[in-house]
């Protein structure tokens, strides 16, 4: 339950901020929001990133489902039960569900971070919990996984009763 509550929660801030964006600024218009760091710009973005597979909504909500029903089926497998593991997953399951809703609803996605401190593509929170998400599960995946949560220890904690 509390797993549900932190993806409802990240979602609720992704769609909150693109809420915010939609209602007060126009398609490619600016506003401060960190000055000499990043505004906020509002972009729809119709492919996946960078621009990738634009255009191809149908597919980017195919494979984003996927993925996310592969993620899903880590944690309620308890494949994956580290905390750092967790957090990965759960960042992960809300950028994508954050970004898929978009995709549905309208199409694109909509973006607003424009970093000032150098050029790079205007993104979005969800982007940014799916990046983090990533990272971190990249990081327990190289370093705790085999330690922790990998095929033996999970024998091991079945075998003696989860203890």
């Amino acid at each position: 339950m509390l797993y549900v509550l932190i993806v409802c929660a990240l979602i609720a801030a992704d769609q909150g901020l693109k809420y915010w964006t939609v209602t007060h600024l126009a398609v490619g218009q600016s506003t401060r929001f960190l000055p000499g760091l990043m505004r906020l710009t509002r972009l729809h973005n119709d492919g996946a990133a960078w621009s990738s597979f634009s255009g191809r909504t149908a597919l980017l909500i195919a494979v984003t489902a996927v993925l996310l029903i592969g993620v899903f089926t880590l944690l309620a497998r308890k494949i994956v039960r580290h905390p750092l593991g967790v957090a990965g997953c759960l960042l992960i399951l809300g950028g994508g569900i954050g970004n898929i809703i978009d995709r549905i609803a309208h199409g694109y996605v909509v973006d607003m971070f424009d970093l000032e401190l150098f050029t790079y593509p205007i993104f979005n929170l969800a982007d940014c919990f799916v990046v983090v998400g990533a990272i971190l599960g990249g990081i327990y995946y190289l370093f705790l996984y085999d330690k922790t949560d990998g095929k033996e220890k999970r024998h091991d904690k079945d075998a003696d009763g989860g203890k």
